[in-house]
This record gives C-alpha cells, sequence and structure tokens, in this order.
C-alpha cells in the first residue's frame, strides 16, 4: 500500500513537506485560518503497518507555544475512539514522532479530537431528557448554529450557573469535559445532580468555536479572531459566537461561570480566577477559596500548585471571559485549564491527560457546584 498522509476531514490540519521513506515523513502544521497562531495537527497516515515510522513537525518551533512541545507525547488512535500516547521528542526546532503502526491507517492528533458530529451527538441526545431542551441562539461566521442547552425547570428564582467550552477550537479536552458534566446531570438516578437541579438551573455552549473546530484551528474562529479577547465588546462581524452569546447571558442572569479551556505548557489541571477585578471583594473571595478548595476534595487532578500568576487588585484584563463576566455580573466566574500532556501529579503512561479524565472532571463538577451553590 503507498504512503499516505491525508487531512481533508473535520479538525484535520497538517501540511506535507516531503515522504522520502518511513524513516523521513516530513510536514508543517497549518497556520490557523487568517492568523499564525499554529500548533493544533491533526491527520492520517496510511500505509505504514509494521513500519517504524519517523514523522517530523518541521515548523513545531515556530508554534504558538512552544513550550509545549517540552515532555509532550502526540495521540494516536486507530478507531478515532481510543487515543494513546506515542514516543514524541523536540530538539527545539522539529517535533519528531516515532511510531511502528500496528494497521494500514492510523490517525495522529495534538489531542484526542472532538469531531463536530461527536458534538451534534451530545446536544441532539441532550435535548432528549425532560430535563434539558436544545436551542439555536445565532449563527456563526460560517452560518452554523451556535448551540446552547438548558438544564432544569426554568423557574427564574434559582441559581442560574453557566460553563462554557472551547472559545479555543484546538482545546478538545474541554468539550470532553461538556459531555462528562452533561452525562451526570442529566442521569436521573443521580442524587448529587438532582440535588444540585432543586437549587439551579444550568446553561451550557458546549463548543463556542464551531468554525474554528472544524478548520483544525487552535485559537480563532474562522476571521481570525480570539474569542477569548472579544468578551468587552464582542461584534457580529468578529465574533458573533460571543456576541450572541452573551445576549443570551444578559437575558437570562448569571450566579456563576466557568469557561473551560486547555493549556498547551503546563501539565496540570488548575484554576484561573477573578482576583483582579474591579468589584473583587471578601465575598467573590471566599467563594472562589470554595470552590477550588471543594473541587480538589472532590477530585484530586486539581491541583493549585502550578498555574497562572493572579492579577493585582484593578487590574484584570475585562477583555477575557471570566473577568469579564465576573465583572459585570459581580459574580463567581472562573477559568479552567487542563493539560494537553500529562496531568503530572497523576499521570497516565498510556493516555496521558485523556477524554476519559476530561469527562470525570466533568463529572465531579455536580458535587462541587452543589457544594457552593447556596452561597452564589
Amino acid at each position: 500500500m503507498e504512503l499516505r498522509i491525508s487531512s481533508n476531514f473535520d479538525a484535520g490540519n497538517i501540511e506535507v513537506v516531503s515522504l522520502k521513506s518511513y524513516s523521513e515523513i516530513n510536514l508543517n502544521i497549518r497556520k490557523d485560518t487568517h492568523s499564525d497562531f499554529l500548533q493544533w495537527f491533526y491527520f492520517r497516515l496510511q500505509g505504514a503497518k509494521g513500519e517504524s515510522c519517523n514523522l517530523n513537525l518541521l515548523n513545531a518551533g515556530e508554534s504558538a507555544y512552544p513550550k509545549g512541545w517540552e515532555n509532550y507525547q502526540a495521540r494516536a488512535s486507530y478507531d478515532r475512539e481510543t487515543w494513546f500516547q506515542v514516543p514524541t521528542k523536540y530538539d527545539g526546532s522539529v517535533l519528531s514522532i516515532e511510531f511502528t503502526p500496528e494497521y494500514d491507517s492510523v490517525y495522529i492528533a495534538y489531542f484526542a479530537p472532538f469531531s463536530y458530529e461527536q458534538h451534534l451527538n451530545l446536544v441532539n441526545n441532550a435535548q432528549q431528557s425532560p430535563l434539558c431542551s436544545l436551542e439555536s441562539i445565532g449563527e456563526t461566521l460560517q452560518g452554523r448554529p451556535i448551540d446552547f442547552l438548558r438544564i432544569g425547570d426554568g423557574d427564574t428564582k434559582k441559581k442560574k450557573l453557566w460553563v462554557i467550552a472551547r472559545q479555543h477550537p484546538g482545546e478538545s479536552m474541554a468539550e470532553w469535559l461538556v459531555l462528562g458534566l452533561i452525562s451526570k446531570l442529566l442521569d436521573e438516578d443521580d442524587a448529587v445532580a438532582i440535588s444540585l437541579l432543586e437549587k439551579a438551573n444550568i446553561f451550557i455552549v458546549p463548543n463556542m468555536n464551531i468554525d474554528g473546530s472544524i478548520l483544525g484551528n487552535l485559537r480563532v474562529n474562522a476571521k481570525g479572531v480570539n474569542l477569548n479577547r472579544e468578551w468587552a465588546e464582542p461584534s457580529l462581524e468578529n465574533s458573533p459566537e460571543v456576541f450572541y452569546v452573551k445576549e443570551k447571558m444578559r437575558e437570562i442572569g448569571m450566579d456563576f461561570n466557568l469557561d473551560v479551556h486547555g493549556d498547551e505548557g503546563l501539565p496540570y489541571v488548575f484554576i484561573s480566577g477573578i482576583e483582579g477585578i474591579p468589584s473583587f471583594n471578601e465575598k467573590l473571595s471566599n467563594l472562589t477559596d470554595s470552590f477550588f478548595t471543594n473541587w480538589k476534595q472532590i477530585n484530586p487532578d486539581l491541583q493549585d500548585e502550578y498555574g497562572y500568576p493572579k492579577n493585582d487588585a484593578g487590574t484584570a484584563n475585562l477583555m477575557i471571559c471570566s473577568k469579564n463576566l465576573g465583572e459585570e455580573f459581580k459574580c463567581l466566574s472562573q477559568t479552567l485549564e487542563m493539560p494537553f500532556k500529562q496531568n503530572d501529579n497523576i499521570p497516565d503512561a498510556v493516555y496521558g491527560w485523556s477524554p476519559d479524565r476530561s469527562m470525570k472532571l466533568g463529572e465531579s463538577l455536580v458535587n462541587n457546584l452543589l457544594s457552593i451553590v447556596d452561597d452564589l
């Protein structure tokens, strides 16, 4: 079978430089749409069964986060369901993946993808629960629906809890987390979910950046715009995804928001808070502490030794989602970051940080929300 590399599919991203031999497959990561960001890759390798392959991503050193390649392992899958780590090295310029496929067709990616088909399955399955309704609250730049889920009975007296994911489309672990979160919330035999929904309604945008996800971008939408810098002044021209979601937030109200992301460089799960917003006060400080402390006890994947530095008082960037919403709604608003690498606190030699771990973290969020909902 002829050696072949392809990426002309949902979320695919690679450029073939040369296929000289199995031991010298030279590739480039394609830049994000209308942007200089590059990091996400996802491609199919065919015709190399039983052959020792060396795949070189020649422009890895030009990526948005070159430190993300240090101690990183690429993911591979034969069935696009189970994704495992493969030996990967970075020399400061080139990322080399060394791998001997067991079958004629194998997929290799930066992280386990969450496809548009999987997204549609998620929202369409969720709407079949009597606890959930699905609506489109607007369209992306390329005309795709922005899917929005309401979970609960709609009682406006209850707390209003928001979770959004994948502002940065290459951070696919964020939608895996949402899948776990929704599965637990809609389990009518789960006492924790039942108890939470007695006190709150949950509003979820599983994928903020559908276009960018399908285009194989790491960080931007179809126009090359980083959505997580649009929250101060979203526009229909540049960031309709943010515009429509924020419009819905203002319509419904908000007592809590979690913006779910992945971090390229740090091999840990961590929270980035709103300490630097102008209205940060004792109540928000106490809620921040409770939110983290309780979640860490519920799921030890979370830690606070490593993460982003906290903003000094009054210095938060209010263009960023969690900080903008925390200030506007005077509520607890946090950013969750998961790794592309390992969680070094609790490593998994075969899978690294994985869809399963992301989903379990999403499930554990329900327990954490129940622990703080009365104080929001």
